[in-house]
């Protein structure tokens, strides 16, 4: 065997779209989003019977979901440039840190969304609407702080230098469930913040 065939690295696992992770991730998010749609059209549903008497008389505000919103925000765009770099040849502290950075992000995010939920005047049980409210917005922080864990562990293995340009797979995986829990939050947004202002909800 010659020095230049000895030099090769041997292939490990699937690369990109053809690793079994990342049609897992694509399954998932179907699945998960499904949930979101029953719920959010469980909350439609009874805006529409009961029309705007059933909305409590402090709808959650801009004050703290606002910052909140764009803080989860510019974490995806935190996270898909660490993926970039790491697809582009950058190394694997440079993209531990942009991981890192996207995982503390998340975790203020829920710091808020709980400061939120403290200064809440209606509870989960004092009509259907704190209910629903409740119930959706927690299951999206459930998804958030799954997805802090899950980039908490990438920025570890990205330290560790388990990846690089071409076994970048699990990087591009996790990265894809944190954009559909930004994206999952904006129609939250929309839904429990923008609709009620609108005559909607």
């Amino acid at each position: 065997m010659t020095d230049a065939s000895q030099s090769l690295d041997l292939p490990v696992g699937s690369i990109g779209r053809h690793a079994n992770g990342w049609w897992g991730m694509m399954m998932l998010i179907v699945t998960e989003g499904a949930l979101f749609v029953y719920l959010l059209f469980a909350y439609y549903y009874a805006a529409v019977q009961h029309g705007r008497d059933w909305l409590p008389a402090d709808v959650p505000g801009f004050r703290l979901s606002l910052p909140d919103t764009i803080v989860l925000l510019a974490s995806s765009a935190v996270v898909w440039r660490g993926e970039r770099l790491l697809k582009q040849g950058g190394s694997g502290g440079v993209t531990a840190a942009y991981l890192g950075i996207g995982a503390l992000m998340g975790i203020v995010f829920i710091a808020v969304q709980g400061l939120e939920w403290s200064g809440k005047k209606f509870t989960p049980s004092s009509s259907s609407y704190g209910s629903l409210y409740f119930t959706i917005t927690g299951f999206h922080m459930m998804h958030v702080a799954a997805g802090v864990l899950i980039l908490a562990t990438l920025a570890l293995w990205s330290a560790l230098s388990y990846f690089d340009r071409t076994r970048s797979a699990p990087v591009s995986i996790g990265a894809i469930y944190w954009h559909f829990v930004d994206a999952v939050w904006l129609v939250l947004f929309f839904t429990f913040y923008i609709t009620p202002r609108l005559g909607v909800g």
